[in-house]
């Protein structure tokens, strides 16, 4: 069984899927997907389908579920290097991949997740109290 490679770049995981995704390959992909996301502690998965030229429900949904896996670990993903072709047979087959960012390259989807965790941080240090306010309390 051939599996996809997983490399870690800093804070993110790169998915570079180079194969076609057998319903084996994908449960494999997405059990260690998990495990490295919980490994390394990355808070951005990126996914880069430069290389298929034809996705079909199964590989929309394989996506979803990726993202939906990479979300309750606590890491954003984002979809890199989809083919004008396989956006349009995504929308006529009527899949909508929630949870999914996506952007034209890696280096697009890098931004997308620096600029998250970025909001993230600044929203998690707007709900602290000030110091000031609550020793004049």
């Amino acid at each position: 069984m051939e599996r996809v490679p997983i490399l870690k770049i800093g804070e993110i995981l790169l998915v570079s899927i180079q194969v076609d995704m057998s319903d084996q390959t994908a449960v494999q992909l997405q059990e260690d997907l998990a495990e490295r996301i919980v490994a390394t502690g990355c808070h951005g998965v990126i996914i880069d389908i430069t290389a298929l030229d034809i996705v079909d429900s199964f590989v929309g949904r394989m996506l979803s579920t990726i993202a939906s896996i990479s979300k309750v670990l606590d890491a954003e993903t984002v979809v890199v290097g989809m083919r004008p072709a396989v956006a349009i047979t995504l929308v006529e087959l009527g899949l909508s991949l929630n949870g999914i960012r996506t952007a034209l390259n890696v280096e697009r989807g890098m931004e997308l997740i620096a600029a998250a965790r970025a909001d993230e941080y600044e929203f998690a240090f707007d709900d602290e109290p000030d110091a000031d306010t609550t020793a004049s309390s």
